[in-house]
């Protein structure tokens, strides 16, 4: 189970690496709206660490 946790974990947190750096792409709309997602993506990623893994133990 932790495994699984750890996979979904770094594939939210790489792709918020994605909406971080397609960001700078975009125009004025729509690249704030790609890096406010960056950052509630990275935020929801590091949410599974720091509390999800830490009930199942």
């Amino acid at each position: 189970m932790n495994i699984l946790a750890y996979v979904v974990f770094a594939i939210l947190f790489f792709g918020s690496w994605l909406l971080f750096g397609y960001a700078f792409v975009l125009p004025y709309p729509l690249n704030l709206g790609m890096f406010l997602g960056g950052i509630v993506l990275a935020s929801a990623s590091l949410m599974i660490p720091f509390h999800v893994l830490g009930k199942l133990d």
